[in-house]
C-alpha cells in the first residue's frame, strides 16, 4: 500500500490506526534516511496502543521498551552499530516472544534474524513535512490497517 502524507498530522494518524490493532508477535521494520520520521512514527503508534510510556529515538541506547495492553514494543535501532553482537541474540528472543511487538529501525546487519513475514514500512521524504509511505505487509498482518484514522 502506498500513503501519500501532506503533512506531519495526517503521517500520525496513519501510525495511529497501526498502533490501535497492534496484538503483539508483529514485526516492523522501518526504512528511511535521517530525519525520515521513524520516530514520529513510533511515538504514534505506541500512543495509539494505549501506552503511557515516553517515546523517544533508541540511537543512543540501541533499544527502548514501552508497554500496552498487556503486552510490550521493542524499539531496537541498529544504525550507530556495524556489529551487533549480543544485542542480535535479544532481537530474535522477542521477535520469537508472542506478546511483543519488534519495531526495528537501520535493519541491515540483522536482516538474517528479522522474518520473512513482517511488515516493511518504508519513508521517504517528498517535502518538509510531507511523506510518501509504502506499507508491505504479508495478508496476515493485514488487520493492522484496518479503521479510521484518529483525528
Amino acid at each position: 500500500m502506498l500513503f501519500n502524507s501532506s503533512d506531519l498530522k495526517s503521517t500520525k494518524r496513519l501510525a495511529s490506526v497501526i498502533g490501535r490493532n497492534l496484538r503483539g508477535g508483529e514485526t516492523i521494520e522501518l526504512i528511511s534516511d535521517v530525519g525520515g520520521g521513524k520516530t514520529t512514527l513510533v511515538k504514534s503508534m505506541v500512543l495509539a496502543a494505549g501506552s503511557q510510556d515516553f517515546v523517544s529515538s533508541p540511537s543512543f541506547t540501541i533499544r527502548n521498551d514501552y508497554s500496552f495492553n498487556g503486552g510490550s514494543i521493542a524499539h531496537f535501532d541498529f544504525y550507530r552499530l556495524t556489529d551487533p553482537g549480543i544485542i542480535k541474540d535479544m532481537l530474535a528472543e522477542e521477535i520469537a516472544n508472542p506478546k511483543a511487538v519488534v519495531i526495528i529501525e537501520w535493519s541491515r546487519i540483522v536482516q538474517d534474524v528479522l522474518p520473512k513475514d513482517r511488515v516493511v514500512i518504508n519513508i521517504k521524504v517528498t517535502g518538509l513535512d510531507s511523506r510518501q509511505i509504502s506499507i508491505d505487509a504479508p495478508p496476515e498482518f493485514a488487520y493492522l490497517l484496518k479503521g479510521e484514522p484518529l483525528k
